[in-house]
């Protein structure tokens, strides 16, 4: 099964050209909720730039149903952060009670809302 939010903006070559940031995360709490949230069908607009909350609602139909299936949210690893022009994105492994580790990413934050996030690869 594979799960993925349309991420505005940022591509995984893109991210990987820049050098990382120091090793130590920011935003694995706001990850959770959109994560959480997700899983229950909703697409959190106190957290995500207009683009990404209109790509969210446009997938949450089949995403909601597939993360609900995985369990909640069991951890969180942090795994990297990038510079990028457009800012910070984080690289997060999140393990999900059903035992599948995702790799997602969060990041370029402004006014603290993001317009990247989702999974890796």
């Amino acid at each position: 099964m594979r799960i993925q939010i349309v991420l505005a903006g940022v591509a995984a070559a893109a991210v990987m050209a820049f050098p990382a940031l120091a090793q130590e995360g920011q935003y694995g709490e706001q990850l959770n909720r959109i994560v959480t949230e997700a899983a229950a069908g909703t697409c959190l607009e106190a957290l995500m730039a207009p683009s990404l909350l209109d790509a969210c609602n446009g997938q949450i139909q089949g995403m909601a149903p597939a993360l609900s299936a995985m369990g909640a949210i069991e951890s969180m690893t942090f795994v990297s952060a990038q510079d990028t022009p457009g800012g910070r994105v984080e690289t997060w492994a999140v393990k999900f009670a059903g035992g599948q580790t995702l790799s997602w990413v969060i990041g370029h934050q402004q006014d603290g809302k993001f317009s990247t996030v989702g999974t890796a690869g």
